[in-house]
């Protein structure tokens, strides 16, 4: 029988203790797949402020523990619990002066980067290194994800390249976001205990004269991996899409691997869901109805004489997501037989548009400015479809979420909604979803009108959305996917 794979993954945001984005939801159900696949997991995240020990039961475990970076000391505390519904152990690295605020990324009352972020995050990746070496439990290979762990393959094969404990530990390094880089001074270099050599031009951190954690992690790391095969693609292809780093992406297309997320069905499912104004399943759709109904009165959306499709969006505001694209043809849209509701926060200038937009047509859209988990739920279950118009998509989960709630996706072929949607008129016998190449308003707009005259269509929408239903993104095939890229480290 083979040896059972440890495995350590860190992370900086864990549903249910910390959330900004998709990395959160990653990396609290993925390393419960694995858990089930037979592999010893383990979780590494900070302790936020916001992180309520109580309630999560969180116990003291080990510390404190010093950390040298540079020429300072800190120390660091270890806090365990379990992922819910799971036995994956969670481990919680306490610091006042780096974590013990309430915001994980940004100050939550400005919305302002924490200036000391290179600081932060190079701490972590430290601190939860010196904790191996003090604890005795040695993980045959590090899971690190998105810039805030890409020191950790760093440190491992400089500073602790000849570590008794830590020598031959692997690493994989996961992209969720190549947009999100950390970039910061080259001078912060002596400050987080790495050699100087490496903030050199053309070395392994640096990049048009700043650090980057994210090229470092690319560099050092033994296998990378993105959140679709797709996105894997793109972002060796184009400035666009590699957003700088698309040389080092391609020196390194021998180990780099792309696997789609997977859904956590616990949360995510019509017949189960807790947050929606009435549970249903492919067999009876009746209760999607009695959600467009609530969905509406959550929007203060009338129900229209003509029943007309409902529409939603769940998404930062922001030009990534296709903002710019929705506001070049609001007018066209809105003329359409539908309604729309948009729940999110991002760039002020939408915030200022869509509101303006809202009260030209009170009737037909339906604006809430905020992070609402519930009502994400109820619009996934209430809307007859979902629009995802990306410029660009790692992966995307709301397109799965959708799929599974009967919520028909519209979207641009790009990452992830590439390699989950395929477009129905296309494919009139296994197609899930409407589905436009070229980033244009007129292509999207297309792709409206096209869903819209197919809902028209009662039996072929039916048709459509009891197939969609039976979809399967479960985290299972992932996990599977994830448990060979780490025996390719591990034979690296």
């Amino acid at each position: 029988m083979a040896e059972q794979i440890k495995v350590l993954f860190a992370a900086a945001e864990v549903v249910p203790y910390a959330k900004v984005g998709g990395l959160a939801d990653v990396a609290g159900a993925l390393p419960k797949a694995l858990e089930h696949l037979g592999l010893d997991v383990r979780v590494v995240m900070p302790l936020y402020g916001s992180v309520s020990r109580e309630q999560f039961n969180l116990q003291e475990v080990c510390g404190p523990i010093s950390v040298s970076m540079g020429e300072e000391t800190e120390t660091v505390t270890l806090w365990r619990a379990f992922l819910p519904a799971s036995e994956v152990e969670i481990y919680f690295l306490e610091n006042q002066r780096f974590f013990h605020r309430h915001g994980v990324y940004a100050d939550t009352k400005t919305g302002q980067s924490y200036a000391d972020n290179a600081l932060r995050f190079a701490f972590f990746n430290l601190a939860l290194l010196e904790w191996i070496r003090k604890d005795g439990w040695r993980p045959d290979l590090i899971h690190s994800n998105d810039f805030h762990c890409g020191l950790i393959p760093v440190y491992l094969r400089t500073v602790f390249d000849h570590d008794p404990v830590l020598a031959g530990v692997k690493t994989v390094y996961s992209i969720h976001n190549l947009a999100y880089q950390g970039r910061f001074p080259r001078e912060i270099i002596s400050k987080i205990g790495l050699p100087q050599r490496l903030a050199n031009p053309m070395e392994a951190m640096e990049f048009f004269g700043e650090l980057n954690y994210m090229k470092a992690g690319l560099v050092f790391a033994d296998v990378i991996n993105t959140v679709s095969e797709r996105y894997a693609q793109e972002i060796q292809q184009s400035a666009e899409f590699g957003v700088g780093l698309e040389g080092v992406l391609r020196s390194r297309s021998a180990d780099l691997y792309g696997i789609l997320n997977g859904v956590d069905y616990t949360q995510w499912n019509p017949e189960k869901d807790q947050l929606i104004a009435q549970r249903y399943g492919r067999g009876d759709l009746s209760g999607k109805r009695k959600n467009k109904v609530a969905l509406l009165k959550a929007f203060d959306l009338p129900w229209l004489r003509k029943q007309h499709p409902l529409i939603g969006m769940i998404s930062r505001l922001a030009d990534q997501k296709g903002f710019d694209l929705i506001l070049q043809v609001s007018e066209e849209i809105l003329a359409l037989d539908l309604q729309l509701v948009i729940l999110g926060t991002g760039q002020i200038e939408y915030h200022r548009k869509l509101q303006a937009l809202q009260k030209r047509y009170p009737e037909k859209i339906g604006l809430a400015l905020a992070f609402d988990n519930s009502l994400a739920h109820l619009i996934e279950a209430g809307a007859d479809m979902f629009l995802m118009p990306s410029r660009y998509e790692p992966c995307g989960l709301n397109q799965m979420y959708s799929l599974r709630y009967g919520t028909i996706p519209i979207v641009r072929a790009t990452g992830g909604l590439a390699d989950t949607i395929r477009d129905v008129d296309q494919d009139p016998e296994s197609g899930n979803g409407f589905v436009f190449e070229e980033y244009r308003a007129d292509r999207m707009l297309a792709a409206i009108g096209r869903a819209v005259r197919a809902y028209a269509d009662g039996s072929r929408w039916q048709k459509l959305v009891g197939r969609a239903m039976e979809a399967d993104f479960s985290w299972g095939r992932s996990a599977q996917k994830y448990r060979q890229l780490y025996q390719r480290a591990l034979e690296k």
